[in-house]
């Protein structure tokens, strides 16, 4: 990814954060390590319907180590984009 891409991302990343309605961003922080990597670190708060994990803490779960936390189980998963969790988020909370 070059750096006009990666610096492209994450300003969308940003701009759709920045629109959420009924939600409060507890955390947001960009941290660029090389011109193709980067942290992002995002808390955005609406009741509490799902979580995303990358924690290691369920190896049998498929897409080990990455899981989703819902309210009564937890099922795993593929490492999901920031958009396609914000569009998540944006679904369940209507």
């Amino acid at each position: 990814m070059s750096p006009d891409l990666l610096s492209q991302y994450l300003g969308n990343v940003e701009t759709v954060v920045r629109k959420l309605e009924d939600a409060y961003v507890e955390y947001y922080e960009e941290e660029i390590l090389t011109a193709n990597r980067a942290n992002l670190r995002i808390r955005v708060r609406y009741n509490l319907v799902f979580r995303y994990d990358n924690t290691p803490h369920f190896p049998g779960l498929e897409g080990f180590p990455h899981h989703k936390h819902l309210s009564d189980k937890v099922t795993g998963t593929e490492e999901p984009s920031i958009l396609k969790v914000i569009e998540e988020a944006k679904l369940l909370a209507q």
